[in-house]
């Protein structure tokens, strides 16, 4: 009986120390981060003992995940933000989406905000231009052009004077294409990068002086794509990725000037050009245009056709209520200890949690009903069957015979 309590403590410990690990990934709190060995000791562990107590795992997880998120509301709701009244901060990518709804309610909020639009006389500049205050700026940035990004730091410096710039929202940013990693053309890459990744770059770099200056905040609209494998969307992907790695460095090296670094990861919402049939048609036909026939020929056109009425339902289904972002960006501006990351949407957290904690078959299944679900096969692996086995067989031997020839020329050196 004593080394059955003992092992029921050792297993409630361990089992404790999991789910510290796991909230911090569901509910961002500010912990310190733990190694991967280690968790994967844990998970170890809490498998060995997992049969004999899954009544109490199953409680205790209960109640600790019910105790997180009561202190996580009693936290937020108790904690008061800082007076937006005299702050500064600029907004890129204004033009419509979380940009615009984010100019409206931070102006609405008291701030002094300067919003980045890629036409001010577009529909997006007109409707803030009536619906905020006298305290907007309005200013017309491509944020992949140099000089219109110091355009943009000369007309900020010359509103504020010596008072520095509060905070930065980097929001602007693009999804070129979507479609098989294959399949993509390489233009779409470097859009894709030169929008969120330097263009985002450019931008914050340009305004650190005056966010050091103030020891405001960076606050990055990202995406969960940058960290896990959506299908259909490398291109958007990776810039996503690299802007995350950015701004998680800059969150690093900015601590001892006192800035503060948050990303929001939103969950699907219909902005910009998601919902604009049209533009993905053109965007679809171009693609055609400049495949390679025998690529075409391998994956087929009811294949990129599939995938472009998928993407197209799964932006029909996206939310229209944007406000889960834009509080999120308000809680990053304005609480005195913001979050590293804010998973804005329902779904986000639990999507980090399994791709975290469980094995990689989970959380790509997952990432596969929740996107794109693709019912056909690339038209080469459907008239033979085998072919993709064969393929992989034949990489094998190449990879083989590969290693073989390396062996006998360093043989040969020697």
């Amino acid at each position: 009986m004593e080394e059955r309590g003992l092992s029921l403590w050792i297993y409630v410990g361990v089992l404790a120390l999991m789910l510290m690990g796991a909230l911090q990934r569901v509910l961002p709190l500010h912990l310190s981060s733990w190694p991967a060995l280690v968790a994967r000791l844990w998970a170890s562990a809490l498998m060995e003992w997992l049969g004999a107590f899954w009544t109490a795992a199953l409680l205790i997880f209960s109640l600790a995940l019910g105790l997180a998120w009561w202190l996580r509301s009693a936290r937020v709701s108790g904690v008061a933000l800082l007076a937006p009244e005299g702050r500064a901060v600029c907004i890129t990518g204004c033009d419509s989406g979380f940009g615009k709804a984010s100019a409206k309610r931070l102006d609405a909020l008291g701030f002094k905000v300067f919003a980045t639009v890629m036409d001010l006389s577009g529909e997006g500049a007109m409707e803030l231009r009536s619906a905020c205050s006298s305290r907007l700026s309005l200013l017309q940035v491509d944020i992949t052009r140099p000089e219109q990004v110091q355009q943009m730091l000369l007309a900020i410096k010359t509103e504020l004077g010596l008072k520095g710039l509060w905070g930065l929202v980097n929001n602007a940013g693009v999804c070129v294409n979507f479609g098989d990693a294959e399949l993509s053309l390489m233009s779409t890459y470097r859009r894709c990068m030169e929008v969120n990744f330097f263009g985002s770059l450019s931008v914050t770099k340009t305004l650190l002086p005056l966010l050091r200056r103030s020891r405001g905040r960076i606050v990055t609209v990202s995406s969960p794509a940058g960290d896990q494998p959506f299908p259909c969307l490398a291109a958007y992907g990776a810039s996503k990725a690299a802007l995350n790695l950015l701004t998680n460095t800059l969150r690093h090296e900015l601590e001892p000037w006192g800035v503060q670094v948050s990303t929001i990861l939103p969950s699907s919402y219909r902005t910009g050009q998601s919902g604009n049939e049209l533009y993905w048609g053109r965007q679809q036909d171009h693609l055609l245009l400049n495949l390679g026939p025998a690529l075409l020929e391998e994956y087929g056109q009811d294949y990129l056709a599939e995938t472009r009425e998928l993407f197209q339902e799964h932006a029909r289904n996206a939310a229209e209520d944007l406000s889960p972002v834009v509080n999120a960006i308000v809680q990053a501006l304005l609480s005195p200890q913001p979050r590293v990351r804010y998973y804005a949407g329902p779904g986000v957290g639990f999507m980090y949690f399994l791709s975290s904690y469980l094995p990689y078959s989970v959380s790509d299944t997952f990432l596969q009903k929740l996107f794109v679900k693709k019912k056909l096969m690339p038209q080469a692996l459907r008239r033979h069957p085998g072919l993709g086995l064969q393929a992989g067989v034949n990489n094998n031997n190449n990879n083989n015979n590969n290693n073989n020839n390396n062996n006998n020329e360093e043989k040969s050196e020697q």
